[in-house]
């Protein structure tokens, strides 16, 4: 059966804009429930070993993506410090779609762990306070009176994260492999369409990528704009 040029081209794109919104959609939870809790440990003056859990969370942000993917790789590879005892319970991380979430968690962190570590340091001290001089739990505190304070900068951080995860391409090439139809995300497949020379198609999923950074561009001025308004 013969088949039209636009109905071949479709096909080749689902794979990868599906593992991208499988992708996002893994990120979005991990972000929404890693991210604000770590940002919340985060804020604790006294927490023991404080400095070197945020410069693990803040690492992705400042080491450059195909290094910490490297890194990555030599600790949850086959033979990595942690990869040999996931193998040996059949538990594989590179070059499947589970390292590709992996990749995408990392990457977008520290973008929804540091604007919620800071809110909660600079805006709801007080609050907090009152909560427990009137008698309120720690959990009870930060279930209604913290995380409500704080809501506009976790939905921020959380446009933010899974954003910057939706285009991560270094740390998900060393631990994801870029393999077609198994581990070949948008970025990915931006990538490879360029080195193929299929323009037509780069120039497709870029006009993807930049339709959904002009989405989150606008929810956030929306956001922001309802922040002054308030």
């Amino acid at each position: 059966m013969l088949m039209l040029p636009f109905q071949v081209l479709s096909e080749d794109l689902l794979a990868p804009v599906t593992l991208s919104l499988q992708t996002a959609g893994v990120a979005l939870i991990s972000h929404l429930l890693a991210g604000v809790g770590l940002g919340y440990i985060l804020s604790i003056k006294k927490l023991p070993l404080r400095f070197i859990l945020d410069g693990i969370v803040t690492l992705p942000l400042i080491f450059p993506p195909i290094a910490t993917g490297f890194l990555l790789l030599m600790l949850l590879g086959r033979h990595g410090f942690i990869g040999h005892h996931l193998a040996s319970q059949s538990i594989e991380i590179v070059f499947t779609p589970l390292g590709v979430y992996i990749a995408a968690i990392l990457s977008g962190l520290p973008l929804i762990v540091k604007p919620v570590q800071s809110a909660i340091e600079n805006t709801t001290g007080s609050l907090r306070e009152a909560s427990f001089i009137l008698g309120k739990s720690e959990l009870t505190t930060f279930l209604r009176v913290t995380l409500p304070s704080i809501k506009r900068v976790i939905l921020t951080g959380l446009m933010l994260s899974v954003g910057r995860s939706f285009g991560e391409v270094g740390i998900t090439l060393m631990l994801g492999g870029n393999i077609t139809n198994r581990t070949e995300t948008v970025s990915l497949a931006i990538y490879n369409a360029v080195f193929e020379g299929n323009f037509e198609k780069a120039m497709l999923l870029s006009a993807l990528l930049g339709l959904l950074s002009i989405l989150v561009f606008f929810a956030m001025n929306k956001l922001n704009d309802k922040d002054q308004r308030s």
